[in-house]
């Protein structure tokens, strides 16, 4: 089950439980359930502080819950929690065993004070897929709520291990979080993110701490690869720096491997946020998370500062502006697209596509990523069709020929999507017109993934500075936008070929840029 390099690293790990845990195993005759009987006795041989309790009735089997010595109740996981669930495991493991989580006290504070309305229990299921890469902050976030504040209650469910349920509850993206057996939410979200839903009072006062904050002397809008690299050279000029951004990383919280970053041979988007977020801090850079902006106002009107104005209704000021807001998937924008968005209709192949394991797909989208999420999907499902608006496919040639060798694949250019149909709330087709003989012909497939590209977050830009008919914000060559003091880097912006290295290189100039905005004036 664990090779033995990582069962030292998991023996080192609980080596620092601080009281003793039992896990509490609820088992079937499946293969899962023997899996899972291995997997637990591991865990157990490599500490004296863990015990186990194969006398579990739960309902659903096999599962395991991860309780304090002589307790019961603690966060359950259903199916193996390995792939990247294992680092779930192990923080589970830990937490319940009292070593410290690294979250802000604030946010455990947060945690402990929530109460439902009628006094009840918060019960939470989260159902993950082993390859999903926005699994784990959920899984983590929900697990961490239910070890600190007794009336939150999680269970974790491998959707592999539970297809009957996965197919009875139509649940076709992951995460997908259920609250006391409604839909709470779905796709990545942070515990700040959870606690805030659930704290109805969070965001009013979070809005109050934010316009209460000391003016930044560079603020940065926005946490990708841009923004913290702006943030890592203006904070190594000695200067107040800030980050506002909805959630560090930005795209590349969605991005697999990155073999293309120079001087690093391979690591992947997750990864790369958390060493981007870890430089930061090190410089001392405030970082303000969940942070939305919604106008930004300029000096010569505040007669002052400029100002940032959040969702929430909080103000912050600054003597200078980095705008790095990044861009975010396009929509095909066809019938059935919005109707059909987590019943069939997907943005992450690497999250979703195990869940359409044996089902017929299509993949919308000629390019790199249409291409890498066809060869990807292919290996999981029946059948791959992609479809590419133009009469060829815009991808890298290695990619095109890697995709056309797969025998499960079908390829159809200068094809137009015109619908997306449904029935019974989940997807069951999907319609495309030939554009060299205006034929429509329908397609049944069970799942459709969309990748055409990608569309600015600059909807609270317009009318405030100048924008490209494309949404992006116009600037020159050292980042300067149209209004004075304000600069912009990455994705959101005119500047040619969207990449990670670029994106950061082009955050590193604005921060100068901004800095040499700040000395002349």
């Amino acid at each position: 089950m664990l090779d033995d390099a990582l069962k030292s690293q998991l023996q080192q790990y609980l080596g620092m439980l601080r009281q003793p845990i039992r896990l509490i195993a609820s088992l079937d005759d499946s293969e899962t359930g023997k899996d899972m009987h291995e997997l637990l006795n591991t865990i157990v041989g490599l500490s004296d502080k863990v015990t186990l309790d194969t006398s579990g009735t739960d309902a659903r089997k096999p599962s395991f819950v991860v309780a304090r010595e002589n307790e019961a109740q603690g966060v359950r996981f259903a199916g193996l929690p390995l792939g990247h669930e294992f680092t779930s495991l192990v923080l589970a493991l830990l937490w319940t065993g009292g070593h410290p989580p690294k979250v802000e006290q604030d946010v455990i504070d947060s945690i402990k004070a929530l109460h439902s309305a009628d006094g009840g229990d918060f019960n939470f299921e989260v159902y993950m897929s082993l390859s999903c890469h926005n699994c784990p902050d959920v899984v983590q976030a929900l697990s961490l709520m239910a070890i600190v504040n007794p009336k939150v209650k999680t269970v974790v469910i491998e959707g592999g291990a539970f297809q009957k349920e996965v197919e009875e509850r139509q649940i076709m993206a992951v995460p997908m979080v259920f609250l006391n057996g409604q839909v709470f939410g779905s796709g990545r979200m942070s515990v700040e993110e959870i606690v805030a839903k659930l704290d109805t009072g969070a965001a009013a006062r979070d809005a109050v701490k934010m316009s209460e904050k000391a003016p930044y002397d560079v603020l940065i809008v926005g946490g990708g690869p841009a923004g913290a690299a702006a943030a890592v050279y203006a904070a190594r000029k000695g200067i107040r720096v800030g980050i506002a951004a909805e959630r560090f990383g930005g795209q590349l919280n969605d991005t697999m491997s990155i073999e293309n970053y120079i001087s690093v041979l391979e690591t992947n988007g997750p990864k790369l946020a958390a060493d981007l977020e870890a430089q930061v801090q090190h410089y001392g850079v405030e970082i303000m998370a969940m942070q939305r902006a919604s106008k930004i106002v300029s000096a010569e009107q505040t007669g002052g500062m400029t100002e940032v104005h959040l969702e929430n209704g909080g103000v912050l000021k600054a003597k200078s502006v980095i705008l790095s807001t990044g861009a975010r998937w396009r929509n095909v924008n066809v019938p059935g697209e919005a109707e059909y968005k987590n019943k069939g209709v997907a943005y992450c192949p690497h999250c979703d596509g195990p869940l359409f394991k044996g089902k017929r797909v299509s993949v919308i989208g000629g390019g790199n990523s249409g291409v890498e999420a066809a060869i990807d999907l292919a290996g999981i499902v029946e059948h791959v069709t992609l479809i590419e608006f133009a009469d060829q496919l815009k991808a890298d040639a290695v990619l095109v020929n890697k995709l056309k060798s797969l025998p499960n694949v079908t390829i159809h250019a200068n094809a137009q999507t015109t619908e997306i149909t449904g029935e019974s709330g989940k997807v069951n087709g999907l319609s495309y017109k030939d554009r060299a003989t205006d034929v429509v012909h329908h397609i049944e497939l069970e799942g459709v993934f969309v990748q055409i590209g990608l569309v600015p977050n600059t909807e609270f830009l317009k009318g405030t500075l100048e924008l490209s008919k494309f949404g992006e914000i116009v600037v020159d060559a050292k980042g300067h936008t149209s209004m004075p003091g304000v600069f912009a880097a990455g994705d959101c912006t005119t500047v040619p070929y969207k990449q990670i290295i670029i994106a950061a290189g082009e955050g590193a100039k604005a921060a100068l840029s901004a800095f040499d905005h700040l000395i002349r004036n």
